[in-house]
């Protein structure tokens, strides 16, 4: 039998979206060897993986001023989309160009800090070993076969909280789970002032003949090009982390686009001459798992603007919680629920009960599910990851688990390095 490829690091990130992306890079840049390990064959996540283009959470609704700088912003200037030393960013989501262009910066940033980060794509962590309060092992599978990776801190950038699932911290699902949504493009299609309407009409004749389960929306724009629409209106109900479901999910998904599609080419103005682009690859999943940590930030924390010593992110997106069933008009027909001032995110909701060398950023960090429907957003995914890759560097540094890491230090790092929650100051 072949002998297991085993793997030593620093700091261990799962999963290469956008708050691996920024974990990573924030661990290296804090002098830890750090290894990345992604699904796919490229790091992005929602962006590049499901193909949402906007950089949601960077600056404030109301206003336009930037919350988060770091290294979204970072990535945001060397796109050429937000100046160097702006305050202010409107429209507040900015449209990236290409999210093929941020594959391509994602691969330069990750390979820019030369052996200080090893990347492996193509690699799915599959198990944990944890003895006692600490995971000694995660589990990896790739063309090597099972590789053994030990990390002195582990960071679960999952999405879904595999890793804290796996290493039996408590986690917890709030059923009925927002549905999941496979995004499209389709090409050459002419604009026209009905054209949105048009296209709501025909999903809605679609439905009722029981051609199309659900949708929202839909979402029609011309993110890319002046003749493509980039779509959002698939709606699948299920549940991600059930290996099972979430396939049943992404057929269900790919069969609704295609419906959708060949309806609006036969009845909308507009489609007449239009053509399929792509979907995916992978339909995008809005929650499941999430951390029970140190703190579970919740609803009335951001509602009433709560500050945390420890705050080491800022949000400030509204509370966008997708229901299981077609909306017409309503709040959650690409509108949106209530929107906060800028808001605390405090180290502790990053932080796992019971294992201390793990942390959790992205949408599986420690929230209820109405915080959560604010916070799981792009940017300030990217904003907890820097938090976390710069918090397990200080941890190993320190020689303590994150768990005894002062989150008023690592906020005073972030901070320092030009990153961390927005200041008044």
């Amino acid at each position: 039998m072949k002998e297991q490829k085993k793997i030593k690091t620093d700091v261990l990130v799962c999963g290469g979206g956008c708050a691996g992306i920024a974990a990573a890079i924030a661990a290296s840049r804090n002098n830890a060897r750090t290894l990345l390990v992604e699904r796919a064959p490229f790091s992005g996540g929602i962006i590049t993986t499901v193909g949402l283009p906007f950089f949601d959470g960077i600056s404030d609704k109301k206003t336009g001023r930037v919350v988060v700088r770091g290294i979204p912003f970072e990535m945001l200037m060397k796109m050429g989309r937000v100046k160097p030393g702006a305050t202010v960013i409107k429209p507040h989501n900015p449209t990236l160009r290409s999210t093929e262009e941020f594959k391509v910066l994602a691969d330069r940033m990750l390979t820019a800090h030369g052996e200080s980060i090893r990347v492996l794509y193509n690699s799915s962590a599959c198990d944990v070993r944890r003895e006692g309060d600490r995971i000694s092992a995660v589990m990896i599978a790739n063309k090597d076969g099972l590789v053994e990776i030990n990390a002195s801190q582990v960071i679960d950038c999952t999405g879904d909280g595999d890793i804290a699932h796996w290493a039996e911290v408590p986690v917890e699902k709030t059923m009925p789970l927002m549905p999941m949504t496979l995004h499209f493009r389709v090409g050459n299609v002419k604009p026209n002032p009905e054209l949105r309407a048009q296209a709501r009409e025909s999903l809605k004749r679609a439905s009722e003949a029981g051609k199309l389960p659900m949708f929202y929306g839909p979402g029609l724009i011309y993110a890319f090009a002046k003749d493509e629409i980039y779509v959002h209106a698939v709606r699948v109900p299920g549940d991600a982390s059930d290996a099972e479901d979430l396939s049943r999910a992404e057929i269900q998904g790919r069969s609704d686009a295609w419906t959708m599609f060949e309806a609006w080419k036969k009845e909308v103005p507009g489609f007449e001459d239009s053509y399929f682009v792509s979907s995916g690859p992978y339909i995008g999943i809005r929650e499941t798992r999430r951390l029970v940590g140190q703190h579970v930030l919740s609803a009335k924390d951001i509602k009433l603007g709560r500050r945390f010593d420890d705050a080491v992110a800022t949000g400030c997106w509204y509370m966008d919680r997708h229901p299981n069933h077609t909306t017409i008009g309503s709040a959650n027909d690409g509108g949106g629920g209530y929107q906060p001032d800028p808001y605390d995110i405090p180290y502790r909701a990053l932080v796992a009960k019971k294992v201390d060398n793990l942390l959790v950023a992205g949408r599986c960090h420690s929230a209820s599910a109405e915080a959560a429907s604010s916070t799981r957003v792009t940017v300030t995914a990217m904003a907890m990851g820097q938090a976390a890759g710069t918090a397990a560097a200080m941890a190993i540094k320190e020689k303590k688990g994150v768990v005894m890491l002062d989150g008023v230090k690592v906020r005073e790092e972030l901070t320092r390095q030009g990153a961390g929650p927005l200041t008044d100051g």
